[in-house]
């Protein structure tokens, strides 16, 4: 059986649940996207694979990273952070990919499109927790800033 609320919050019961619900779509979000890159570096095929391929365990490494860095905010604001599969499955903002090979340059324009998607989120995220939060809201910005960088650098891949 689960304890319901063992750890204490430094903000208030508002301002946590604003936080907490920030972060928790920020967790599934980044959840979302370490799998999906990993599909995608599964099934990458085509010119260029091996640096897609890398490129790929790079964006992997970077969600993964992001997402144990949210949990643990949110723990330490005192909300139970959910990672399981059923959550992302059904809470996650990030678009769907199709099973199976993907050629290097449909690789490409799926993680330029994702990512904006995330960015457009974060970005959301980081105005919702300017009043509750300027803590999580420094999180969320380094975070955006990085995701910014990798935009970019997929996007030139294409260009």
């Amino acid at each position: 059986m689960a304890t319901t609320t063992p750890i204490t919050s430094p903000l208030s019961d508002d301002a946590q649940q604003t936080v907490g619900t920030v972060l928790q779509d920020s967790l599934v979000d980044y959840v979302d996207l370490s799998l999906t890159a990993k599909q995608w570096h599964w099934n990458v095929v085509g010119t260029n694979f091996r640096e897609a391929h890398l490129h790929l365990d790079e964006l992997v490494d970077l969600a993964r990273t992001y997402a144990d860095e949210v949990a643990e905010r949110a723990a330490a604001l005192g909300v139970s952070p959910d990672g399981r599969a059923e959550t992302v499955a059904k809470s996650s903002g990030l678009p769907t990919t199709d099973e199976g090979w993907r050629k290097v340059e449909d690789v490409n324009q799926a993680v330029v499109a994702t990512l904006a998607t995330l960015i457009a989120r974060m970005r959301e995220r980081i105005a919702a927790t300017d009043e509750p939060d300027p803590v999580t809201q420094d999180l969320l910005i380094a975070h955006t800033a990085k995701l910014e960088e990798a935009h970019w650098m997929w996007q030139a891949k294409t260009a």
